[in-house]
């Protein structure tokens, strides 16, 4: 008589508190700064679930999704977060990202709220306002003050192929005008029309390699590095194309790195912008600079 043969074993699924565990202290052990929730966002991405939604989920003692660990490892090496979710939150907003485009930071959630409150100044008094968004990568800014300020009639320009292609997915359908080109000579049909210019524009200098390895290893080349000795040729010739594209009046707001922003601020001065002003972003480190153009010619 032959023996039975023994049922075959099947594991069981790791638990999702477990594998959270799991996932934090492997993410820590990798220099990511956010471990917990960098863990629970490629959990919840796989689950298709809100952050909430995961944790009252791991109390109740569910599994964790397939692939977990996978996307995890790759965190663990680096890859963006947002490279593996392939979303990125930005205000009341969302976009689509990966590789090939600069992922948008908070501290640029501040630059864009800054034209979003002239925009509905603006639009407070009657008017439509025009917005445009130089070197608008992502679609993000562009994205967010039509999202925020309904009336704005909003222009975006990316110079880079790529980072256009993502911001032709962004923003297909809101409205806004997209175009493929040089921030430096765009949208000479608006010459003297528009309300408000803000930008992010590469600012890195050639010697500030970034230390983080998701910026450094991930994010274009392009978006980082602006150009000249202390990388303010691309922030200097966006604040030319405002002068030329800005109402008298209108404001313009570019972003920066810490160390530039008296550079910035004497070259508004130089230019006889009125009311040039530093500002800082959520931690108070110097990120962005506005002025408004001047009433007749530049004093």
């Amino acid at each position: 008589m032959t023996a039975s043969a023994e049922p075959p074993c099947v594991p069981t699924a790791e638990r999702l508190d477990v594998a959270l565990r799991r996932a934090t202290a492997r993410l820590a052990q990798a220099g990511v700064a956010t471990p917990r929730q960098d863990a629970e966002a490629l959990a919840a991405h796989l689950l298709g679930c809100r952050p909430g939604e995961l944790r009252a989920a791991a109390l109740r003692g569910a599994d964790a999704p397939p692939g977990l660990a996978d996307l995890v490892d790759e965190r663990a090496r680096r890859v963006p977060l947002q490279h593996l979710t392939g979303r990125a939150a930005f205000r009341t907003v969302e976009v689509d990202v990966g590789p090939g485009v600069f992922v948008p930071r908070p501290e640029t959630e501040v630059v864009a709220g800054v034209a979003v409150a002239e925009a509905r100044r603006v639009a407070a008094s009657g008017r439509a306002p025009v917005v445009v968004d130089l070197g608008t990568g992502s679609g993000a800014i562009a994205l967010a003050v039509r999202h925020e300020v309904p009336r704005a009639v909003v222009h975006a320009v990316e110079l880079d192929p790529a980072a256009h292609a993502w911001a032709a997915r962004n923003l297909a359908g809101t409205g806004v005008d997209l175009r493929l080109g040089d921030a430096a000579d765009a949208f000479g049909d608006l010459d003297g029309t528009v309300d408000v210019v803000v930008s992010n524009p590469p600012y890195v200098p050639p010697h500030a390699v970034p230390v983080d390895p998701e910026v450094r290893d991930h994010d274009p080349a392009a978006a980082l590095y602006g150009g000249g000795p202390d990388g303010l040729d691309v922030p200097r010739a966006v604040l030319r194309t405002a002068a030329r594209l800005l109402r008298p009046g209108g404001l313009v707001v570019v972003e920066h790195a810490e160390v530039q922003q008296p550079a910035l601020l004497a070259e508004l001065r130089r230019g006889g912008w009125r009311e040039p002003a530093g500002h800082t972003d959520l931690t108070g480190r110097p990120r962005h600079v506005s002025a408004r153009r001047w009433e007749s010619g530049p004093s």
